[in-house]
Order: structure tokens, then C-alpha cells, then sequence
């Protein structure tokens, strides 16, 4: 589609009113320097809007954030050519640097110009073996993946011949004591300076419930309420010169396995009107309906009128078509659900808000969700989703395990990986700590600074006064330990 200047300035504009930017000239000039490669060029257009003395508070923070996301660009694509080829070197067997240019030439890292300077993001050997299996046949040191594919081949089927014995949809109840630490680097805040913690806690939900927390280092100064769509344990601690900033939660809580015995021919359309699913419905930022998702939803969907089939045909098209892909920092992305569009890959977050746009614009509520995944051999902060389905209700599913089945468990049969994929749609294993059930939300009580990921909420959020402490100024850990399911009083 042919698309005139005047209706991209507007997209522009719109673009801009999207993501909350009140200041496009500023913030134009600084977008187009960017894209040049000219970062210290488009630093200074932000430095010197920012010093004009009638900026609204609103466009002073704004202006700062898109200063700082410069910054967090900078900070991903970490690899100057020679560094890449140097760890490529010592994971891929036999590798020349004739290969290694005409993998660059092909496109095979993604890159950008800085300042300069050639740049490549920091995950580019990892995503290369994501992005091209074939590779795996010259790994130096291959992953051995044989125990793991089996035992969540093992888990899928307990918990769905669990769940058609019962006749239930939550059954097989495991309970976890977690221990979160979060350690604020030393002097990476003045001496004697209030260090603020939001630690990710499990919110309350038909499938994890009895969160209990269990001790505290410091002392919790608020848990939101069991319900919040994004769910925090606030901390503080004052920062000691020369010494590192911890923070310690310990809590259990209990998860259910999933699996929704789902009828196609007994689903039927949902009231958009209905003020409890009507918010699940609508583009949103990270989830907008642009006209190429609309083809594409177009060409995934067809006549198809019937909501479950809708979104398997989704499902099963991310499944397919996208690979996996560690990801750049979600804040420093206009737009992620077309970032994974365009790309053809992502990580697990960009796959699910893919997949919750395309369930949106087919009339399908669909929401985030997100935590960690705490599988043995496969614990790591993770995404997916939620979709409602009348008359059965809000039921999970995880694009990336569909993705990870067809994709990435090669020891499975193909039939196995097929009931792999199609047990995550409408299904979940009890491996999981869920925060978060929506994406871009404001932590309670707010942050004074600007967050280090305004979409997710998983490694925790650190601030003092009103400076924020990205991710590279603290380190965090969740320990998992499976214990007996017995009854446990409800402190929150």
C-alpha cells in the first residue's frame, strides 16, 4: 500500500500522542538523528530542548526519558564488530572471517550504526543459533536438551489427564517458597540516600493462590492488593558508601496446572459491550491496529467466524511463522507487537503482545500475562497470555511454548510436539510466578523517576530521590523450592 507524505507525518503525529510524547518537534528531530546513526547529534537536540526554561513538567519528563533511551540502546547493542566475531569464534566450529562477513552482509545480527560505528546487540550469538538450527550441527558446546523436553512432555500430560479425570480445569496443586534478592550495586547511590525496592510478588488468580509472604530484609513498607494488575512488594534501605544495597523477600504461594477442555462448536461470540471484557478489546500501546496487521490478520484468519478456531489459527501462525529471539530492552521499542511483525522473531513478550493484537482486532479479549517461568532446568523471568472465551471464561496461553514445541524441542516426536503446542493453548504448567496481568502499567505507589521497563514487571524496579537505578546498576536472583501443599493462611 502506497502510503502519502502527508499521512505518514500524520501516522508520525499519532505515534507520537500514542506513546505520551507531547513535544514532536523535539522529539522528531531527535527520532530522525537517531535512525541516522547520529546518537550524540540527537543527545544534544534532547539536551537542548530539555534547557528550555517553559517546558511543561509532562514534556520535561518525557524529553529526559527519550534522552535516557539513547542511552539504553547504546547499552544493548554492546558488540563493536571484532568482539562478535571473537565470541562467534569460540562457539561455532571452524568459523572464517570471509563466513562471518557474509553472515553480516545476510543480515544474520541485528545491528545498527552508532555514532559511526557498527554496532551488534549483545544476545547475537544466541540469536543466531535461534534464528538458523542448522547452525547447531557446528556448536563447540552443545546444549543437551534431551531431560528437559521430556519432562515438560511429562508434565503436559499429567496435568491434562488430571484435569479430564476430575473434570476440572485447575488441578495438581504445587506450593513454592521463593526467595527474591535484589542488590543495588555499591555506591550506586550517595551515601545515606533511601534506596527504594518494588519486588515482583504472585498476585491472586483461580490458578496461584495462598501467597504468603514469610520474611522480609528490610521490612515491607507496602504489598499491593492481591488483585493489582501489576503486583509489588515495596522495600527501602538507606545506600552505604562503599557497599552494596540488598533486598530479600521470601514468600510461598500455590499453583495449579491448567488445561480448558475446550468445544470449539460450543464458543460463541462475546458482548464487546460488556464493561468486564470491553478493556481486552481495544488496541492499546504495544497492541495497535495498524493496516498491516490487518492484512496480516486478514491472511492468517480468513472467513473463519468462530472465536476458538480465530485464535487458534493465531496461535498456531506464531507456532509456525516466528522464531524466538532474546530481545532488546522492551523501552527502547515505539511499537513491539510490529517490531515482531516485521521481524519475524522476538522473544516470549513480543510474541505474546503479537498474539494478544491479533486476538483484539478478531474481536477475542486478550490480555498479558507475565512472571516467571520457574520449570526445573528452565527458570527465567517470562511472558505470555490470557484470552476469554465465552462461555468458559479467561483461560492462559503461551504463544512462546507453541513456538518452543514446533521450533526447539527436537528430541520430541512431531506428534509430541504438537501436544506440546496444543496443550499451552488453554493450558499452563504450575511453573510459574504470575505478577502481572497487564502489560504497561504504574507500579503502586508510583516510581518518582522513570522506569527501566515501562512494558513488564519481573526484575523488580530500583529508584533513589528521583534518579532511577537501571538494570545495570543491580543484580537480581529468584531462588525456587518446591514444598509440601498443605493449608496456609492467606496474608495477603
Amino acid at each position: 500500500m502506497k502510503v502519502t507524505s502527508f499521512l505518514l507525518a500524520g501516522i508520525m503525529l499519532l505515534s507520537f500522542v500514542a506513546t505520551g510524547l507531547t513535544n514532536p518537534n523535539a522529539q522528531s528531530e531527535a527520532t530522525r538523528l537517531e535512525q541516522e546513526g547520529r546518537f550524540q547529534q540527537a543527545a544534544s537536540a534532547l539536551t537542548t530542548a530539555l534547557a528550555a526554561g517553559s517546558l511543561a513538567a509532562a514534556e520535561r519528563k518525557e524529553l529526559e526519558f527519550e534522552l535516557d533511551r539513547l542511552d539504553r540502546i547504546r547499552k544493548d547493542y554492546k558488540h563493536s564488530k571484532d568482539a562478535l566475531f571473537n565470541e562467534l569464534k569460540a562457539s561455532v566450529k571452524d568459523l572464517s572471517a570471509a563466513e562471518f562477513e557474509k553472515w553480516i552482509a545476510e543480515g544474520r545480527f541485528d545491528s545498527r550504526e552508532i555514532d559511526g560505528e557498527r554496532r551488534f546487540v549483545g544476545s547475537s550469538v544466541s540469536n543466531l543459533y535461534f534464528r538458523y538450527p542448522a547452525l547447531e550441527a557446528r556448536r563447540l558446546k552443545p546444549k543437551d536438551t534431551t531431560k528437559f523436553e521430556a519432562d515438560v512432555l511429562a508434565a503436559v500430560r499429567a496435568i491434562k489427564q488430571a484435569a479430564l479425570a476430575e473434570k476440572k480445569s485447575y488441578v495438581l496443586p504445587k506450593r513454592f517458597r521463593n526467595t527474591m534478592v535484589v542488590t543495588a550495586k555499591a555506591d550506586a547511590a550517595p551515601d545515606g540516600e533511601i534506596v527504594r525496592a518494588w519486588l515482583p510478588i504472585p498476585r491472586q488468580l483461580p490458578f496461584q493462590t495462598d501467597f504468603q509472604v514469610l520474611s522480609a530484609k528490610p521490612a515491607t513498607k507496602e504489598i499491593n492488593n492481591a488483585d493489582s494488575f501489576i503486583r509489588a512488594a515495596l522495600l527501602e534501605a538507606p545506600a552505604r558508601k562503599g557497599k552494596p544495597t540488598q533486598f530479600k523477600l521470601e514468600y510461598e504461594y500455590t499453583a495449579y496446572g491448567v488445561h480448558f477442555e475446550i468445544k470449539p462448536d460450543d464458543v460463541k461470540p462475546v458482548n464487546a459491550k460488556d464493561p468486564a471484557l470491553a478493556p481486552w478489546l481495544r488496541p492499546t500501546v504495544h497492541a495497535e491496529f495498524t493496516p498491516e496487521i490487518h492484512q496480516l490478520s486478514t491472511e492468517i484468519v480468513g472467513d473463519e467466524t468462530n472465536d476458538f478456531r480465530k485464535a487458534k489459527k493465531c496461535y498456531d501462525w506464531i507456532a509456525d511463522q516466528i522464531k524466538y529471539s532474546f530481545a532488546i530492552e522492551y523501552s527502547t521499542i515505539r511499537n513491539i507487537s510490529e517490531y515482531c511483525r516485521t521481524k519475524r522473531y522476538g522473544d516470549c513478550g513480543q510474541e505474546a503482545l503479537l498474539f494478544i493484537t491479533l486476538c483484539r482486532l478478531n474481536g477475542i479479549p486478550a490480555r498479558w500475562q507475565s512472571g516467571w517461568n520457574t520449570f526445573p532446568g528452565g527458570k527465567d523471568i517470562h511472558d505470555w497470555t490470557e484470552i476469554y472465551l465465552a462461555p468458559y471464561g479467561w483461560m492462559p496461553v503461551d504463544p512462546y511454548m507453541g513456538i518452543w514445541a514446533m521450533r526447539y524441542a527436537r528430541k520430541l516426536t512431531p506428534e509430541q510436539q504438537r501436544e506440546v503446542r496444543d496443550f499451552y493453548f488453554g493450558g499452563l504448567d504450575q511453573w510459574r510466578m504470575i505478577a502481572n496481568s497487564d502489560h504497561s502499567q504504574t507500579l503502586s505507589p508510583p516510581k518518582n523517576s522513570m522506569r527501566s521497563d515501562n512494558v513488564d514487571f519481573q526484575r523488580g524496579e530500583l529508584e533513589w530521590g528521583n534518579h532511577n537505578l537501571y538494570f545495570d546498576k543491580y543484580s537480581y536472583d529468584l531462588e525456587v523450592k518446591e514444598v509440601p501443599v498443605r493449608s496456609y493462611p492467606v496474608n495477603n
